[in-house]
């Protein structure tokens, strides 16, 4: 090896990083056998950190400015090989760059149902997704819990952990929470109030920042949102029995046209009428006694059924044919 060779990988007089591209947290500098040289220079540049290693121990931590490296400037490594005696010499430390950048626009999201249990609907599968934002805060914390000494620390590296904290949080959240799914899904700003307040601790343990936090989606399964939407659509109808009055009084203009014209009325009236007075006894449960059921008019007495038909006839509901085709079929059962 020449001299020069051996003085150039001796020395290194300025330390510095300067970020090519997007996505990285942790860059190490690249010593090899390189050393540093007593008096460096060591610029950090705003949005950055830096943080002095030496054997496996953090000796010292530097925000944004620039350096001259002496025993002055890192009073810890005084302590540090032959530092403590003075020795204007070079020294061998890693020098790990950290991006302070916020990070934005980062996914999250339930890649499998979560199961809680509501107010309402009992046990609950549901998925949700969203966005988040975070920022390295403390190197320190970052170099001892997640980092270590890789040459390189990315934000896709991080993102599998943070989704799985997001996941297990939103899990927790949403199970000991009293407000019910339908009122929580209605306010996701409120959810995503909660979700902030119970991850922020734990983003803290690792150096970190959340700094926003949006929950863009939750959904259920099919069969529940059918079931919801079923709920929504009799509270939209009201009163079932004025309903289906309505329903069957549209009806008898429309059977009169029909073949077989008015015969099925009866019948037909009979089971809306009926079918409506089930549904409201249904809904009504144990809250009123279940009201006596309306006789049918298949069974009404001949004569008076004609003569509602005749009135229908007189009031121009029906045509002739139509009350004579209906007339010879009340007959035939009174006779047959």
């Amino acid at each position: 090896m020449s001299l020069g060779s051996f003085i150039k990988k001796q020395f290194i007089d300025v330390l510095q990083w300067n970020e090519d591209a997007d996505g990285t947290l942790a860059w190490r500098y690249p010593m090899e056998d390189f050393e540093i040289q007593y008096g460096a220079s060591l610029t950090v540049r705003d949005s950055q950190m830096a943080v002095f290693v030496n054997e496996g121990k953090i000796a010292d931590v530097f925000g944004p400015g620039m350096y001259t490296l002496t025993t002055q400037t890192i009073p810890v490594l005084t302590y540090l090989k032959n530092w403590d005696k003075l020795f204007e010499s070079p020294f061998k430390s890693d020098v790990y760059f950290f991006s302070t950048r916020l990070q934005l626009g980062r996914k999250w999201g339930t890649p499998q149902p979560i199961t809680i249990r509501d107010k309402d609907f009992g046990m609950v599968r549901l998925r949700a997704f969203g966005m988040y934002s975070y920022k390295l805060a403390d190197p320190r914390k970052f170099f001892t819990e997640i980092s270590g000494t890789r040459a390189a620390y990315t934000v896709d590296e991080l993102e599998q952990q943070l989704r799985n904290l997001v996941v297990a949080t939103m899990s927790a959240t949403l199970g000991g929470a009293e407000v019910p799914f339908l009122d929580m899904a209605a306010n996701q700003i409120l959810l995503a109030q909660r979700m902030t307040e119970a991850m922020t601790p734990t983003f803290e343990r690792y150096g970190m920042t959340l700094d926003n936090f949006a929950v863009e989606n939750i959904s259920l399964p099919e069969e529940l949102q059918k079931a919801i939407d079923t709920r929504i659509s009799m509270g939209m109808v009201g009163d079932l029995a004025k309903y289906t009055q309505y329903q069957v009084a549209n009806s008898v203009p429309l059977a009169a046209q029909n073949e077989g014209g008015l015969a099925g009325v009866g019948a037909g009236l009979a089971a809306g009428v009926g079918m409506g007075q089930v549904m409201m006894d249904a809904l009504r449960g144990s809250q009123a006694p279940a009201a006596a059921p309306v006789a049918a008019p298949a069974g009404e007495d001949p004569e008076a059924r004609l003569a509602k038909l005749k009135s229908l006839l007189d009031k121009g509901l029906v045509t002739q044919a139509d009350y004579d085709s209906a007339k010879v079929e009340i007959l035939k059962k009174l006779i047959g």
